[in-house]
C-alpha cells in the first residue's frame, strides 16, 4: 500500500478493508488525464454517495436535537454544515490536499476556487468510500467527529436563510409559484467546467448564474434573482 494512503488511514483511525476505496475518493478527474494508465477511477461516483450519506446523517442529527424547529430552519443549519465551505475546512484539518490526485495544472493553481472545490468534493467522496467500506455506523462516526462537532460555529443566525430557500420562500409567497432551476449552457475541460443555470417563475427566466458545479450555479442564479427582485436584503445570499 502507498505510504500517504496508510498515512491518512491512521489520521482517519480507520483500517480500510478495501484501500482502493480510499485511493478512487483521493483521485481527481484530472489526475486520469495525465495517468491513462492508471487503474482507479474518479471520485465523482464516491462523491455522489457521499453527498447523500451526509446529508441523512446531518438531518436525523439535526430532526433529534432540535425537535421544535421548523423545517426552515433546519434547512438553513444543514446547509451550514454541508456546503462547500464547511467541507473545505474539514479538508483543510485533515490536510486532504497532501494526499489528493490531481494533474499538475490543478496541484498548482489553475485556479484557487476550482481547487477549493476539488477538496471540498473529495470530502463527500471519502464519506462515500468510508460508507462502502465500513458501513453506515463508520461513515456516521466520520461525520459526528468532523462535520457535527462544528454545529455551533456553524450555526447561523435564527434569521438566516440561504439565497435559494429564500428565494423559493418569497417566489412562493409574493407569486404562489416554486421556482425551477434549468442548466442554459456548460463549458470547459472535463476537470474545470463551468455551468450557466437559470432560475423560471414559470416561463419567466428570473436571472442566471454561474458556477463549477451545477449546484453552485444554481445559488449564484438565486442570488441574482433576489437582486433582481429587490429581497437581497433579507438574505446573506451564501
Amino acid at each position: 500500500m502507498e505510504p500517504l494512503i496508510s498515512e491518512l488511514e491512521q489520521k482517519l483511525g480507520i483500517k480500510f478493508k478495501n484501500p482502493d476505496l480510499l485511493k478512487e475518493a483521493l483521485t481527481h478527474r484530472s489526475f486520469l488525464n495525465e495517468h491513462k494508465d492508471w487503474l482507479t477511477p474518479h471520485n465523482e461516483r464516491l462523491e455522489l454517495l457521499g453527498d447523500s450519506v451526509l446529508s441523512l446523517v446531518v438531518t436525523v442529527f439535526l430532526l433529534q436535537k432540535f425537535p421544535d424547529y421548523e423545517e426552515g430552519k433546519l434547512t438553513a443549519m444543514r446547509a451550514s454544515l454541508i456546503n462547500s465551505n464547511a467541507l473545505l475546512e474539514v479538508a483543510q484539518e485533515l490536510d486532504l490536499k497532501k494526499y489528493l490526485y490531481v494533474s499538475k495544472g490543478e496541484s498548482k493553481g489553475l485556479n484557487l476556487h476550482s481547487r477549493s472545490y476539488a477538496l471540498s468534493d473529495a470530502v463527500e467522496a471519502l464519506i462515500g468510500a468510508i460508507y462502502l467500506d465500513q458501513g453506515f455506523e463508520g461513515a456516521q462516526k466520520f461525520i459526528e467527529q468532523y462535520i457535527l462537532t462544528k454545529l455551533e460555529s456553524n450555526t447561523p443566525s435564527a434569521t438566516y436563510k440561504d439565497a435559494k430557500s429564500l428565494f423559493q420562500e418569497k417566489s412562493q409567497e409574493i407569486y404562489g409559484i416554486t421556482p425551477v432551476y434549468r442548466l442554459l449552457e456548460s463549458w470547459g475541460p472535463d476537470h474545470a467546467k463551468q455551468f450557466r443555470c437559470g432560475v423560471y417563475l414559470a416561463d419567466e427566466l428570473v436571472a442566471s448564474g454561474e458556477g463549477p458545479s451545477k449546484q453552485l450555479a444554481e445559488v449564484a442564479a438565486a442570488s441574482n434573482a433576489l437582486i433582481a427582485k429587490g429581497w437581497q436584503e433579507e438574505s446573506s445570499l451564501n
